[in-house]
């Protein structure tokens, strides 16, 4: 098996790992719920396609004569791309039904949890991380890196590590910051007490008469008739 064809089948999995990666980082941007399901549906359709690259690269290898440096370019990636499959194809799942819910009026804008959720680190990061491991697979598909014993490969497994650490940290503060936006409606304004309402006029019982005595009563009657 030549070089061309290990650089093929490494390239379409790179090609196709880091567009996911791409659009994964768009994914909080969507104004509708429509628009944010087809997102998370056309992701999902990617994520799919990586798999089956992944699974299209060993037999290829396997049926076609000659060594290839494609399976070891490959391995790399793999790890990053189960975390993918276990953890981030679900939220995309969660997402896509959370917008579903809006299927009635398609143009409401997102909801700041939808959005916030969108932003998890867990579902951009492991993407744009798969993407990277194939990037480093490609010199070792070309033959330029050969894998174990090579210092350019501790070099650019450690700068592979410090930008993974980099987009971890990026995507944990912005979905940080969407989560405080999910709250903002209750912190803008304190809760004040209704006001009582009054009523304008108010009515009072009398009291009832109090009886006389009876002979204050006959008294004041004889004075009345002298």
């Amino acid at each position: 098996m030549n070089t061309t064809t290990d650089l093929i089948l490494v390239g379409a999995l790179a090609a196709v790992w880091l567009t996911a990666g791409l659009l994964a980082d768009t994914l909080p941007a969507a104004r509708t719920a429509r628009e944010l399901r087809r997102r998370a549906g056309v992701l999902s359709t990617m994520v799919g396609a990586g798999v089956a690259v992944f699974i299209a690269v060993p037999v290829l290898t396997g049926l076609l004569p000659g060594e290839s440096a494609a399976p070891t370019a490959a391995l790399l990636p793999a790890v990053p791309a189960l975390v993918v499959v276990t953890v981030t194809a679900r939220r995309l799942t969660q997402l896509r039904r959370g917008a579903g819910t809006f299927a009635a009026a398609p143009l409401t804008p997102v909801p700041p949890a939808l959005r916030a959720a969108a932003a998890h680190p867990l579902v951009a990061t492991p993407l744009q991380v798969t993407g990277l491991a194939t990037l480093i697979g490609i010199p070792i598909a070309a033959g330029i890196v050969e894998v174990p014993g090579a210092d350019i490969a501790g070099v650019a497994l450690t700068v592979a590590g410090f930008a993974v650490l980099a987009l971890a940290i990026r995507h944990a503060v912005r979905h940080s910051r969407l989560n405080l936006a999910v709250l903002a409606p209750i912190g803008r304004r304190r809760l004040r007490p209704l006001p009582v309402a009054q009523r304008r006029a108010e009515t009072y019982a009398a009291l009832p008469a109090e009886p006389r005595p009876a002979a204050t009563t006959a008294a004041h009657e004889v004075d009345l008739a002298a």
